[in-house]
């Protein structure tokens, strides 16, 4: 059954739609950048490769298409059916955020994994809910509550801190000028990604036709194609194509675990994309927001158990602020939304 959007924004089946969203969103926000730093930390150097994964698997996306097709043709009875929905406007619109996409991709690759560790880059990546929230006010319109202003303000301080003893934590053989241009250059990274979380939540509204689960798809074919195209006109300047042959036969874990990584890589990172516009599509850019955020304390653990990273007390007290500002947010959701359901009337049967 085809998943529509009714006037009042919801319906039965968005329920476990989010939950599975949400699901995929975590699983690709946790170990996508655990498998990115992984590329990076025995012997990978190819920027635009990394970038170029990030949303190359975008074909995945055509199965479940082909599935929606399927029923959406029964359903009409013969040829009526299209396989694509997307209209001209919709498709621009998809293309354009692609091209950001790509950029982000591009700062995320080269200044967050390839120059900070995970923990750092994580905890920096935190900040985009901040950007998030200002961007969902502002294109949106999106109503905030004293709970979300405070998860807002404690992720702020709490990146604002990381900030200050930054280069406690700076990798051997990297300068403090490499660091710190990793370090502004990641918060760019995350202010763009907080740009682009409301912009499709306004694409959505400003589509002009039925919002539906397959469309959301198309739209998220379209901007993962649009920023592989980009990433690939950067591979092809770098070269980059031409060195994967010979950067897996130096890679330390071998070649054949080589090619594994960059499959991984590739998956994890399109199945937390699917995740982030399902979450959109279901909720609101500042719930996915705030979810990715809500994931970063994983992050932080797993990177810690697998690459040894450092945890000095500033990357602590950042992390405390964080949860504090999770807990914060998602008390103010139940507490709202109980508040609605008590003044939903209760219809008495006879």
């Amino acid at each position: 059954m085809e998943i529509m959007e009714t006037p009042n924004g919801r319906t039965a089946a968005k329920k476990p739609l989010l939950l599975l969203s949400c699901a995929m969103l975590a699983l690709g926000n946790c170990c996508g950048p655990l498998v990115m730093r992984l590329y990076f930390l025995r012997g990978g150097n190819h920027i635009w490769l990394s970038s170029w994964l990030e949303t190359a698997d975008w074909p995945i996306i055509l199965p479940a298409l082909a599935v929606i097709f399927m029923q959406r043709r029964r359903a009409a009875d013969g040829s009526s059916a299209r396989f694509f929905l997307m209209k001209p406007r919709l498709f621009v619109a998809s293309a354009v955020l692609g091209v950001l996409t790509g950029l982000d991709d591009y700062l995320y690759a080269y200044y967050g994994m390839a120059r900070l560790p995970v923990s750092t880059s994580s905890l920096i990546i935190a900040t985009q809910l901040a950007f998030t929230a200002g961007f969902a006010f502002l294109l949106v319109r999106q109503r905030f509550t004293s709970y979300s202003i405070n998860a807002v303000v404690l992720l702020t301080i709490g990146a604002a801190i990381l900030g200050i003893h930054a280069s406690g934590d700076r990798p051997k053989n990297e300068s403090n000028k490499e660091y710190y241009l990793g370090f502004f250059m990641t918060l760019a990274a995350a202010a763009l990604n907080g740009l682009v979380l409301p912009v499709v939540e306004l694409t959505y509204k400003k589509a002009r036709q039925a919002i539906t689960y397959s469309l959301v798809l198309e739209m998220q074919m379209v901007i993962a194609f649009f920023a592989t195209l980009f990433c690939t006109i950067g591979m092809l300047v770098n070269h980059d194509f031409q060195a994967i042959s010979r950067e897996a036969k130096e890679f330390e874990l071998g070649e054949a675990r080589y090619y594994v990584v960059l499959v991984w890589n590739a998956i994890l990172w399109q199945v937390l994309f699917l995740g982030a516009i399902g979450v959109i599509f279901c909720a609101s850019s500042l719930s996915s927001g705030i979810l990715i955020s809500v994931l970063i304390p994983v992050t932080e653990l797993l990177a810690i158990i697998f690459y040894k990273e450092k945890f000095e007390a500033e990357k602590g007290i950042a992390l405390a602020l964080s949860i504090w500002g999770f807990i914060s947010y998602f008390y103010g959701e139940i507490k709202q939304s109980k508040k609605t359901n008590e003044q939903i009337p209760k219809i008495e049967m006879p």
